[in-house]
């Protein structure tokens, strides 16, 4: 293996003049398909388009879209222009969108209609107002001084705003020598795409990523699994997120082989796509698996083109795993890191043990070295030893958008980059995570680490889905509060799941509240976000006792 020093639009070329008439990219829902050759066509007018409206190096450009067949377009057409393409989290509401606008000082805004909470026309409407009155490419506005132009990516047409027709035919006016002469100026450790941190803690931060981060990530994970370039990928995961624009979209990139796109997850979608397309390979998060296995049509389709996957975004339950390698024919990978790696620090290889599979992250990605290190004093522990995780390599962030001092704070005088998770490596050089440093319950001094704990609940006929997480106690200051889903027609109470941890594990590991919902509070891209967890169980417990008076 080895590190590539190619760009995206590199990347994109090679494979349009070796494999002009492969298939790239799939939507097996209208049936929709680019070979190499025809995608790498539409992305030099598109970019050429950009370049007419006054997009130039350096400039962002934010991707607010689900995965419709142009988000992959545009991304390509910003890094043949060394434009940063910044991406928008679809669940962003108003406050949040203008806070990302801001911050990222953004040039040019690119859109859909909306999800089905959220209408983005509106929404950017409400931002920009000054789009209803002014010529498209000479926006001015009085809040948003930096913003050039806003984009619909579809047909239809709205005051103020480019559609993608309209840039494709404006791109006709620029001569392709001056987009090959653009192209000669763009490295590979240019920034091309700028990542905002989820946000389940603080103000979201630009995580800036270069080309040479995300496709050597990208064609790592795939050795790792031994892709080809006759491999399908099917691809469910949102492409705003590292897992979809990396893990996915990078390992296609730097393999050659196809995309198999949903524009957003459905359960049933995914296995027709599957199922059609004759897919061997599957990404997701743990409870878009959840949400497959538990499909009342799951047993109608064929799945014995699957070969192997990735599960990631959040901790992996180890029956989960267990399920999907069973049922689905997968052998499933784990990648561990943040949108700060790129995103992968760690990862199991697809030659891994089942065990190995099952109950770790792997060990570190080639040329990346990954320590675990005393989160107070600085040392660097030993085989077995707890501590935060931290990583150094290529696949490090070149830092926060104009933020040196929360990057200061990740990245330390050494090098290492600080996850912020704790965890240990085994003397056969696979880490496994034991919990997050903020998520660690301290019950009256003692650590709880609420990943022990749900593995256990998840041994208990009837849960679905259960995350452990602090609940506020004036007594020991935290208690173990657990969050259950359960499976459909499951009859469980608080005493059964207390029960059961009696004489399993510790008592003061065994939850003090138990907790039934419906679902998790999640991020647009999937993963659950604890710290809401806790806050729900204050309301959820004044519940209680209304009830007992």
């Amino acid at each position: 293996m080895r590190l590539y020093e190619k760009t995206l639009g590199d990347w994109l070329e090679h494979w349009a003049e070796t494999t002009p008439d492969k298939e790239y990219l799939v939507y097996s829902d209208r049936n929709l398909r680019f070979t190499w050759k025809q995608f790498d066509n539409r992305v030099n007018n598109m970019a050429k388009g950009l370049l007419a409206i006054g997009v130039g190096k350096g400039d962002h450009v934010g991707l607010w879209a689900s995965n419709v067949p142009d988000w992959l377009t545009f991304i390509f057409a910003c890094a043949k222009i060394g434009a940063v393409c910044v991406t928008v989290n679809t669940s962003y509401k108003q406050h949040e969108l203008e806070y990302l606008c801001k911050n990222s000082d953004m040039h040019t805004l690119c859109i859909i209609d909306g999800t089905w909470d959220c209408d983005y026309v509106e929404m950017t409407y409400t931002m920009l107002p000054e789009l209803k009155t002014c010529e498209r490419g000479y926006l001015k506005s009085e809040r948003f001084p930096r913003m050039k132009n806003v984009i619909y990516i579809g047909q239809e047409k709205h005051r103020g705003m480019f559609n993608t027709a309209e840039i494709l035919l404006l791109g006709k006016n620029i001569d392709d020598k001056e987009l090959n002469d653009i192209k000669k100026t763009i490295h590979c450790h240019d920034v091309v795409n700028m990542q905002y941190t989820s946000g389940t803690t603080g103000f979201p931060k630009g995580v800036m990523l270069s080309h040479h981060n995300i496709t050597n990530n990208g064609y790592l994970t795939g050795e790792h699994m031994k892709f080809t370039g006759e491999d399908k990928l099917c691809c469910c995961v949102p492409l705003f997120h590292c897992f979809g624009i990396v893990l996915a979209s990078m390992n296609v990139l730097t393999h050659g082989c196809t995309q198999v796109m949903t524009e957003k997850f459905d359960p049933l979608l995914v296995l027709a796509s599957i199922h059609k397309e004759r897919c061997t390979a599957l990404y997701g998060v743990p409870t878009m698996f959840i949400a497959m296995l538990n499909h009342p049509m799951f047993d109608m389709f064929d799945l014995n083109s699957l070969r192997t996957g990735i599960m990631a975004g959040a901790l992996c339950p180890v029956e989960l795993m267990k399920q999907v390698s069973e049922k689905m024919h997968l052998q499933i990978t784990s990648v561990y890191g943040l949108t700060e790696t790129s995103p992968g620090m760690t990862q199991t290889r697809i030659d891994d043990s089942f065990e190995v599979r099952c109950n770790t992250v792997g060990r570190e990605y080639e040329f990346t070295e990954v320590a675990v290190i005393h989160p107070e004093t600085g040392e660097h522990l030993g085989v077995e030893q707890q501590g935060e995780l931290c990583s150094r390599g290529y696949n490090a962030m070149k830092g926060y958008y104009n933020n040196p001092s929360a990057t200061a704070e990740v990245i330390d005088k050494n090098g290492w980059l600080h996850s912020g998770d704790l965890g240990i490596r085994d003397s056969n050089g696979n880490f496994r995570i034991t919990g997050r440093i903020k998520d660690m319950i301290i019950r009256g001094g003692e650590n709880i680490y609420p990943r022990e704990v749900e593995d256990f609940l998840f041994h208990l006929k009837g849960i679905k889905d259960v995350q452990v997480a602090a609940v506020p106690s004036e007594k020991y200051g935290e208690e173990v509060g657990a969050f259950i889903i359960l499976h459909e027609g499951a009859r469980l109470t608080e005493e059964d799941i207390q029960d059961f941890c009696r004489g399993k594990i510790a008592r003061h590991k065994i939850p003090k509240y138990v907790f039934f919902l419906d679902a998790f509070p999640m991020t647009g891209s999937g993963k659950i976000q604890k710290f809401k967890l806790k806050d729900m169980s204050l309301g959820l417990l004044a519940e209680k006792n209304i009830g007992n008076e």
